[in-house]
């Protein structure tokens, strides 16, 4: 190795392609083997990964690898997803672009087009995978749209239609006006607005008075149908059932009593538009109100309002309706009002809820079963508190919305007959009607939800209808891994279409993760431009470095915080490693030691290492199985960094150079042996840089990727061993410290005293004072029962001995004297300002809690600092 740094650009590609030439991510198949099989959250076909991405991979991959060598037959199925609005809606971005539009192409030659994005999109996608380093299998990579995946959707369809849990009705929907079709609660996103609450009044029929009601929508008002009012509100009891005149349309409506009003908020009284409403429509439905669509289904008012605002767009038609109540007297007062607002998520349009005849799925029985199973512990929720918001959705959940007025997507398999009105659904495709043999048939022109094809992925993807090997072998899937910002919209429709149709989970736990906030807590979003391309950092800093920063941060249920100072930060841990190899295939190379020697550790050192890659070994895999990855990579990062390459590699580095010998050749092996467990123990987060270095320290060890995963030998720790190594460095760390605060430079030699009431730890310092003084710059070593404190001596304190360093004639007392101080003065300058805001008790009330809490913090250490140099200054020998 003479790269003195490791250049991830060198080798990724070179070691993506090997382990693709040698089939090394295809499912082993053993039968003696336990199967364990993740299927990836597919990616939308709408164009590069981002972050999230690279972190849901990131963790799917560790556990495939991590299995993978543990001896799993493991399988990790690849795969994309149509996703039918967003990715329609980007190709009629482009189409604009070009000057024509989806209309004008026709539903086929659109169609031909949305294909060739899916293509070039899908490219783009795999090749970013690969950049990461998955090791899905990919001659098993799967689309929503491919042939088998429609036969699946199809099957489901029909079976569901056929039982009578799928229908077709008028029901409340969020529609897009701008991509013209019903939206999932998934692609609305609710933004604050701040708007107005307008207040207006309804003239009683007969008699004299009116009901006052208010509306962020006056809009709407040209669609009431009632008026509603709590029926304990004593205010209206005498009014129930009386009518008021609807200004502007002229139409008499009732007033009604209903549970729905909240006789504490504004009057007390509701308008009902049932047909645009969500509430209003419940209530609509309980007491026959009349349902009037208003809008055309581009936002434009349609022939049932009165004409002067017909054909106008709707927030045009607001301001009419304002100025003409106001023209009128009825409108009694406009106030300020902040409120959410639903966005479609694709074009940004606010969404309208509108009546409309849509296609629906039943979902109580299903999601019953699916609690069931989480009850049970067939499914495992992971945290365990995502269980409770589980709970509470699925046993409120409402009947689902399926069909979608879009031509990007799998095409709903009805046909309606024109002359019988018979309406059939097929898996296969129609032309005479089954009950009276027309041929004139009509196939529904939606398609459907695009959650409803990626429900069925855990299985469809394994060949489903068809009862194949691999779902014999790998259904139920291991883990599904995926934020829980999905967890109702795809992992509870999973649960519960698998139960379904396999009568079996789809998977046995259900790994949730947060989501990506950046340095200042913010939420990264391409729109704040806050976040960071995958594809950036790995060019920078390779995939390595990226993936031990996301395994890093990963804790179930919760939110990461990540930085590119982490990225670096791990990049810099990567070069440790690289360096540590390199250093020991140096020796390897010039001692001519075979590096497939079993250890056989001489040293009390040596023992050490082995004993704490035994323990680290156990403690990761027991941390794997948990799923406490952020705690595993800091299990390996402080094992690999701080125990192996900071002491271990300096303590040997007097015997490695010293004479040829047993002792010597003990070593050797030891190193090679630990550095090759550690390189395996690191391999599932970082697979690229231990592949090529596994390859240099055993050239004809195979790849990496089959070779078993370390769990520890208890054979192999020696415990007193293990405790000596460790009071040693215990002393050194403890000499390390006393020096820097004293301001000794590295290579000054100084006087020491070791002073330990235990005889048996005088013995073991003096056994290692060649290792003690190599490692500290040590002149001379005195190692007594007692020793009082005298003036002129640095002091320290460590378990069971204190040290006392001979500051004479090292230091320059009168300059050490004044820069002690001056840290000391600019230290307590800072303390006083600290101290000052924390007093004010409006800083303390009104600022944000994590600020008063960063202050308190900054103010412990401070005060720390400040005493440990006071000590400093109390240590120094007289001027």
């Amino acid at each position: 190795m003479t790269t003195e740094r490791y250049l991830p650009a060198e080798i990724e590609d070179k070691w993506y392609q090997h382990w693709m030439a040698q089939n090394r991510f295809l499912p082993s198949m053993d039968k003696d083997a336990e199967s364990f099989c993740i299927v990836i959250p597919p990616p939308n076909v709408t164009g590069s990964l981002h972050l999230g991405h690279a972190w849901d991979e990131t963790v799917q991959d560790m556990l495939i690898r991590w299995k993978r060598m543990c001896g799993y037959n493991t399988l990790w199925i690849p795969g994309t997803d149509h996703a039918g609005i967003a990715t329609q809606w980007m190709v009629e971005r482009i189409l604009r672009d070009r000057g024509t539009s989806k209309e004008e192409l026709g539903r086929e030659k659109f169609l031909e087009e949305v294909w060739r994005f899916k293509e070039a999109s899908h490219e783009t996608i795999a090749s970013q995978l690969r950049r990461l380093g998955v090791s899905c299998d990919w001659s098993r990579e799967r689309f929503t749209l491919d042939e088998g995946l429609s036969r699946a959707v199809r099957r489901v369809f029909v079976s569901l239609f056929r039982e009578g849990l799928i229908y077709r009705d008028h029901r409340m929907v969020s529609w897009c006006p701008r991509c013209l079709t019903a939206l999932s609660d998934l692609e609305v996103n609710h933004k604050e607005h701040d708007s107005f609450m307008y207040h207006f009044r309804y003239p009683m029929v007969e008699g004299e008075g009116y009901v006052a009601v208010a509306t962020t929508r006056p809009e709407t008002m040209l669609g009431d149908g009632a008026v509603a009012v709590h029926p304990s509100d004593e205010r209206y009891t005498a009014h129930i059932g009386r009518k008021v005149l609807l200004p502007l349309v002229e139409r008499e409506i009732p007033i009604i009593a209903d549970e729905y009003p909240d006789p504490a908020m504004g009057s007390g009284a509701v308008k009902i538009t049932a047909a645009h409403d969500p509430n209003d429509f419940e209530v609509g439905k309980r007491h026959n109100v009349p349902m009037y669509i208003i809008m055309h289904e581009d936002g434009r008012m349609n022939e049932t309002v009165p004409e002067r605002y017909r054909e106008r767009d709707r927030f045009e038609v607001r301001k009419l309706v304002i100025a003409d109540l106001e023209r009128l007297g009825l409108l009694d007062k406009t106030e300020r009002h902040v409120h959410a607002v639903g966005h479609c998520s694709r074009c940004d349009t606010v969404v309208e809820p509108m009546l409309s005849r849509q296609w629906f799925v039943s979902m109580k029985d299903m999601a019953a079963a699916a609690v069931q199973a989480v009850e049970d512990g067939r499914i495992n929720l992971v945290p365990d508190w995502q269980k409770k918001v589980f709970y509470e959705w699925m046993n409120n959940i409402q009947d689902w919305c399926i069909s979608r007025q879009l031509w990007w997507g799998h095409r709903i398999p009805v046909w309606y007959c024109q002359p019988c009105g018979e309406v059939i659904a097929s898996e296969e495709d129609i032309t005479i009607c089954p009950v009276c043999g027309s041929d004139e048939l009509e196939m529904d022109q939606d398609v459907l939800d695009t959650w409803f094809s990626s429900g069925l992925w855990p299985f469809s993807t394994m060949g489903w209808p068809e009862q194949t090997e691999d779902l014999r072998t790998f259904y139920p899937t291991a883990v599904l891994v995926t934020g829980y910002d999905i967890l109702f919209f795809w992992v509870a429709r999973m649960a519960m279409l698998g139960i379904k149709f396999m009568d079996e989970v789809p998977f046995r736990e259900v790994l949730l993760h947060g989501l990506l906030r950046d340095q200042h807590g913010e939420k990264m979003s391409k729109t704040k431009g806050n976040g960071l391309d995958p594809l950036e950092m790995i060019e920078q800093y390779g995939a390595d470095a990226l993936r031990f920063s996301l395994a890093a941060g990963t804790v179930p249920g919760r939110d990461m915080v990540l930085a590119v100072s982490t990225i670096e930060g791990y990049r810099n841990f990567i070069n440790k490693i690289w360096n540590a190899a390199r250093f020991t295939l140096s020796h390897v190379e010039r001692l001519g030691r075979p590096t497939a020697a079993a250890p056989e550790a001489r040293t009390l050192f040596d023992r050490w290492i082995l004993g704490r890659l035994q323990d680290v070994a156990g403690e990761v895999n027991r941390l794997l199985d948990e799923r406490r990855f952020n705690e595993a990579a800091k299990e390996l990062y402080g094992f690999v960094w701080g125990e192996l390459c900071d002491w271990y590699l300096e303590i040997i580095k007097p015997v490695l150079y010293g004479d040829e010998g047993p002792e010597r050749n003990a070593t050797l092996d030891t190193l090679v042996h630990v550095m090759g467990e550690a390189l395996k123990l690191l391999h599932p987060i970082m697979p690229f840089v231990t592949e090529e270095l596994w390859s240099r320290l055993q050239p004809a060890g195979g790849s990496i990727m089959v070779q078993p995963y370390p769990t520890g030998d208890a054979a192999l720790r020696d415990g007193t061993a293990m405790a000596e190594a460790a009071r040693l460095i215990g002393l050194i760390q403890c000499l390390r410290t006393v020096r820097g605060e004293n301001g000794l430079k590295p290579k000054q030699e100084v006087d020491v005293v070791v002073a330990a009431t235990d005889s048996g730890l005088r013995e073991l310092f003096d056994r290692h004072r060649g290792t003690i003084a190599t490692l500290v710059a040590i002149n001379a070593l005195e190692l007594v029962e007692r020793f009082d404190k005298q003036e002129g001596f640095g002091h320290g304190v460590g378990p069971g001995f204190e040290v006392f360093l001979s500051l004479r004639d090292l230091i320059n007392v009168d300059q050490e004297r004044q820069r002690i101080g001056r840290e000391r003065d600019k230290a307590q300058q800072r303390i006083r300002q600290i101290a000052g805001k924390l007093d004010n008790a409006k800083f303390v009330e009104k600022a944000p809690a994590d600020v008063v809490a960063k202050n308190r913090e900054e103010l412990d250490l401070l005060e720390e600092q400040v005493h440990q140099l006071t000590q400093s200054l109390e240590q120094l020998p007289p001027g």
